[in-house]
């Protein structure tokens, strides 16, 4: 986040709105991940998984190696059947594989001497896929699991169906990295769709934890806050990449291949920091930075006519009410109680080196702290109307409205703080662990699913209040 007037005010005040979603039905909308039921087990490779019939240039043993075949394998399988059915293309496997060790030995392939070269890529020169069994895999593993690799590789042959269907997806030359990058995670999330129905011969995924997994690892390779989506070489943000696999997830290959410059335009969250940004997004949560959000909250719910909640600072927790430290929605006399000291702690930056290392990082963020507040406040107006605040459509609700104030704060007007870049991400994490608040309802109950969490929240960032009251009645 950021403060001060440094957006110019618009002409009128954009407001969030809520309509009154009666009952108490338990959250139908919570239930499900695209249709499929929320399911709870192991996730990774069958047990029962066939050998993969693919043929690898210096293969291994290895735990990264096993994993890449049978992904290249099930991705064969999978756009054997999508590319002649959604496009009318025969399917054509890749020309060769390569497994290499960016620390051992040259290897080399269309694209060169990959020396020290710690990726996974497609090559177009020779139509190959090389993957660093030696220091990117492993680590990718250790970090978020065994099915790291396979999102890695399902995106990498997403670049081999771009050259596949040439015209089709719009790919040429001049086309920007961040436009090939936005597909190529769209047709991972397509293929993780027919791995979570069932048909895969090779992975089992769950649709709570396994694609929480799935998702983490796309989020870790996402690009540094303050990157520019027109920088060669942008993948995009942890927003704009979850984004792209959801779509594919939810809508399949052929909206993936619909995604071009102009539609990226209206919806793409990465760009660099503003030139009055000193702090590149991080400020002090203290009692001025609640202060702002307060102003900035009030001003966003104006519209939906119900008695905002204060904002006290106390213990984070409601005497004789539900608690859910550090912030906590108090029914009785319309409040939010704050421990801002927890908040403080919670609102450090992110400790990127840490974070890449597999290791956690103490802070989450300013914005991750200050939406966590707001999601409490965000209850107080669902009270407000009369819309149900303890079941798990609530928490869905909830986040999707915190997206909505998202969306809506840097159109505010006679408010001072301004969402910068990064600050979605912080979101994002925040909302993939296990003990976010962001969408959960007033006794801290979390929905199953990060999938259905970040999507409630980016439905109400791109879309504004008008769905969350629609979708999670």
């Amino acid at each position: 986040m950021r403060a001060g007037g440094l957006v110019a005010a618009m002409a009128g005040v954009l407001v969030v709105s809520l309509t009154a979603c009666g009952g108490n039905d338990g959250g139908t909308a919570a239930a499900s991940v695209d249709g499929l039921p929320i399911t709870h087990f192991e996730s990774g490779l069958r047990p029962d998984a066939p050998p993969p019939d693919v043929q690898v240039r210096n293969v291994s043993d290895d735990q990264a190696d096993q994993l890449a075949m049978a992904t290249i394998a099930d991705v064969e399988t999978y756009w054997s059947k999508q590319l002649p059915g959604d496009f009318g293309v025969a399917f054509k496997p890749v020309s060769a594989l390569l497994s290499y060790d960016s620390d051992g030995p040259d290897q080399q392939n269309g694209c060169g001497d990959l020396k020290g070269i710690e990726n996974a890529f497609y090559c177009g020169a020779d139509d190959s896929i090389a993957w660093d069994r030696g220091v990117l895999l492993p680590t990718m593993i250790k970090q978020f699991g065994p099915l790291s690799v396979v999102t890695v590789l399902a995106h990498e042959f997403g670049h081999a169906v771009q050259y596949r269907l040439g015209k089709q997806a719009g790919i040429t030359r001049t086309t920007p990295t961040i436009v090939k990058e936005q597909q190529a995670d769209c047709f991972a999330g397509g293929y993780y769709h027919w791995v979570v129905a069932g048909d895969s011969r090779y992975f089992a995924v769950s649709t709570a934890e396994g694609l929480d997994a799935a998702l983490l690892s796309l989020f870790g390779v996402r690009d540094e806050a303050g990157t520019s989506a027109t920088a060669r070489g942008a993948h995009g943000t942890g927003f704009d990449r979850i984004f792209a696999f959801q779509l594919g997830f939810e809508q399949g290959p052929k909206a993936c291949a619909g995604i071009n410059e102009d539609n990226l335009k209206a919806r793409v969250a990465e760009r660099p920091f503003d030139p009055g940004d000193k702090n590149e997004g991080n400020i002090d949560i203290d009692d001025h930075a609640i202060e702002l959000l307060k102003q900035s909250l009030d001003a966003a719910f104006a519209g939906a006519k119900a008695s905002p909640p204060k904002i006290v600072d106390g213990s984070g927790r409601c005497q004789g009410g539900p608690s859910t430290p550090p912030a906590s929605y108090c029914p009785g006399d319309n409040t939010v109680d704050i421990d801002l000291p927890a908040l403080a702690a919670l609102g450090q930056p992110v400790d990127l080196e840490a974070e890449q290392s597999g290791q956690p990082s103490e802070g989450r963020g300013d914005f991750a702290a200050l939406s966590e507040v707001a999601s409490r406040y965000a209850l107080g107006i669902e009270k407000g109307v009369g819309a149900s605040i303890d079941n798990a459509n609530a928490g869905l609700r909830t986040a999707c409205l915190v997206g909505a104030w998202a969306g809506a704060v840097n159109k505010l007007t006679n408010t001072e703080l301004r969402l910068s870049a990064g600050d979605l991400d912080e979101a994002i994490s925040d909302l993939l662990r296990p003990d976010s608040l962001i969408a959960s309802d007033v006794n801290g109950q979390r929905v199953a699913a990060g999938f259905t969490r970040v999507e409630a929240m980016r439905t109400g960032y791109l879309q504004g209040s008008a769905p969350c009251s629609k979708n999670y009645a």
